[in-house]
């Protein structure tokens, strides 16, 4: 959340006043005075939010009926058709939200004074984001009456009411308007319950009106005064969250969407976000590698096994091949228990028979066919017989002399006694 420039629109003739606010929303420099554009250079890209002088909005609670949206807007001046006397066609009406007692926050402003408001500020290079009646923050404390004296103004909050503002002095006359204090020309003055009150006021209003309120504490059940030592924005920041608080900016008058604000307030989770899909991206990259890599020696060692297995079959897709030759052996009803009994039999022959060689071979229905080659007769007989002994049969079909022995075509099967 960016920092908040919490800016007071001044009376005719006096200095701006304003306050910036760190994202805790405490007050990070004290409160400052200048022209609108020198606050212009302090907000940079702080959030505005501007304070406009109560007198010149009228704050009202109506109960409005249910809705929300444009067809509560539209309700809105006939609910104060009797406190409006201009033509509601030249103002504007803010709504804010419904409280738990049933009545509607709701500020109204002359359009041409709000356009005004707003002109003078985009002059100074000043974009707000709201723009609330100064005294709609003024904390409500549920068991005083909260009074702010400034000036000659006098505002007033009651628990659970609207505030309200009196301009007139002495300060005696303002109360008794105000209904603060009893009227002593008013017969029915001795029926007037005394408000327990906290008043809030400057330094330099209270050394001018000390003298006003002491004279009047008798007509209080209890008056305690709050000096604001640093002027009321610190006070009054306080109540920016206040639901109670009525932004001005509606209907025409309301802002975009703060898409910078949102992506300000985003852009680290965003970040993070993004790098860490980054980062998983890159480990399932990772992960494919080395998987292919896995692959293509897995395949490496099928085509070693395949080649070394089956020397007169060319390759063309060593795992297809090699699969679909055990497939078959499935199928003849042996099993692959007799094809690989079969093999550890005969390697342990071969091994026995020195200088014999199996030049090519092939399984079918318990049955396997084999060329042998060695140096004569008698190796192929010794390699008969050890075949015998491991519980097979081993049948010469033919053998015919070649340059360096006897090729021999041997059969040897599962079960059964040897025949030659």
């Amino acid at each position: 959340m960016p920092q908040t420039l919490l800016l007071r629109l001044p009376a005719t003739g006096e200095e701006t006043e304003w306050l910036v606010l760190d994202e805790g929303g405490a007050a990070s420099l004290s409160r400052q005075r200048g022209s609108l554009s020198l606050a212009a250079a302090v907000a940079r890209s702080s959030k505005v939010v501007v304070l406009a002088p109560a007198s010149q909005v009228l704050l009202a609670e109506p109960e409005l009926p249910p809705g929300s949206g444009p067809k509560l807007a539209r309700a809105v001046p006939f609910a104060l058709e009797e406190q409006l006397t201009e033509d509601v066609d030249q103002l504007n009406f803010a709504v804010g939200r419904r409280r738990p007692t049933g009545g509607t926050p709701v500020a109204v402003v002359s359009r041409t004074v709000l356009r005004g408001w707003l002109s003078d500020l985009e002059i100074a290079g000043l974009d707000p984001q709201a723009i609330y009646p100064d005294i709609s923050l003024m904390p409500e404390n549920p068991g005083q009456t909260v009074l702010w004296f400034e000036g000659a103004r006098l505002a007033v909050r009651r628990p659970g009411a609207m505030p309200f503002a009196v301009e007139l002095s002495p300060v005696k006359e303002a109360l008794v308007v105000a209904g603060v204090i009893a009227d002593p020309l008013d017969g029915a003055a001795e029926s007037h319950i005394a408000e327990s009150a906290l008043l809030y006021i400057t330094r330099e209003d209270w050394a001018h009106t000390k003298d006003e309120f002491e004279a009047l504490v008798e007509n209080f059940a209890s008056l305690k005064v709050q000096l604001l030592a640093e002027g009321p924005l610190p006070w009054l920041s306080r109540g920016l969250e206040s639901p109670d608080a009525v932004n001005l900016l509606q209907g025409e008058f309301a802002r975009s969407t703060d898409y910078g604000a949102r992506w300000r307030k985003w852009r680290t989770a965003a970040a993070l976000a993004v790098a860490l899909l980054v980062v998983h991206v890159a480990a399932q990259a990772l992960q494919l590698h080395h998987a292919k890599r896995d692959e293509a020696e897995l395949d490496g060692q099928i085509a070693q096994v395949f080649a070394a297995a089956m020397p007169s079959e060319p390759i063309h897709d060593a795992r297809r091949q090699m699969q679909g030759r055990l497939d078959r052996i499935r199928k003849t009803g042996g099993g692959p228990e007799y094809f690989l009994r079969s093999l550890q039999a005969l390697s342990g022959a071969v091994a026995a028979t020195p200088k014999t060689s199996i030049d090519a071979l092939s399984y079918r229905e318990q049955s396997m066919d084999m060329k042998v080659i060695a140096p004569n007769l008698g190796a192929i007989s010794q390699l008969s017989q050890y075949v015998t002994k491991q519980g097979l049969s081993a049948e010469i079909q033919s053998s015919t002399p070649v340059a360096n022995g006897v090729e021999a075509h041997l059969q040897v099967r599962a079960g059964g006694k040897s025949s030659k």
